[in-house]
């Protein structure tokens, strides 16, 4: 049976499952071949320490695209340090990304959506491919809360773009779950997190939000637009 096709079934088995249970019930199902992308934000660190803390046959990888602020490389050394792991470091092809900026400048996305979604996909969505390339799921961390567009995504799906099942094991909860269990685990954070960043990317794309703004707001401000980079696109 293809993978596409165990959807139902596993979304019946997952309904009553803790993220965690969920997290080992799929890693054991297909050994081997499953990966956790994170992008080292709260809900990412989360899922980090289910993983390590349950010694689960999960790879993690992360994407630096080469725009990263520097609190969050400085994050990748903290928490392979403290749950004894490894975070796999993905980078964008360089000829690639010197032909981008050859093409449109070394701050080119600022000038239309269309730039700025040429620049993800070339640091982000390229890399992810390759990361994701030969694995049957793929875990990530997003919360249906952080904007619109997720909230219409389910716990588990068909990513059609990637031919892979697609794990959202946080996708229910909220913002005060994620940060009790942050401080009940004592779990390594952005620091930018306390400065308003509620959803940190590449430095010249972010920044903090405003009182009230929606928590996907301060990434790619200066646009009008869903507020996704392409990696996680309906």
């Amino acid at each position: 049976m293809s993978l596409k096709k165990n959807l139902h079934s596993l979304s019946e088995k997952l309904e009553s499952l803790t993220p965690a249970e969920g997290l080992a019930f799929l890693s054991d199902l297909f050994r081997g071949k499953v990966v956790f992308s994170t992008s080292l934000g709260q809900e990412d660190q989360v899922i980090t320490q289910m993983i390590a803390s349950n010694f689960l046959p999960i790879n993690i990888f992360s994407l630096d695209t080469g725009r990263l602020f520097p609190e969050t490389l400085d994050l990748i050394a903290r928490t392979e340090s403290k749950y004894n792991t490894k975070i796999k470091v993905l980078y964008p092809e360089r000829d690639s990304v010197e032909n981008l900026v050859h093409k449109q400048g070394i701050n080119g996305f600022y000038d239309s959506v269309e730039n700025r979604k040429s620049c993800c996909h070339v640091r982000k969505v390229e890399p992810l491919k390759r990361a994701l390339l030969g694995n049957s799921v793929w875990v990530t961390g997003l919360r249906a809360e952080q904007s619109a567009n997720r909230s219409e995504m389910n716990k588990i799906e068909w990513d059609e773009s990637n031919q892979i099942i697609k794990f959202n094991p946080l996708l229910d909860w909220t913002y005060i779950q994620m940060m009790e269990y942050i401080e009940k685990k004592n779990i390594p954070y952005n620091p930018l997190h306390d400065k308003g960043f509620t959803s940190i990317g590449c430095a010249p794309c972010t920044r903090a939000i405003l009182p009230g703004e929606d928590a996907r707001a301060g990434r790619w401000w200066w646009e009008d637009s869903k507020k996704e980079c392409g990696l996680h696109a309906k």
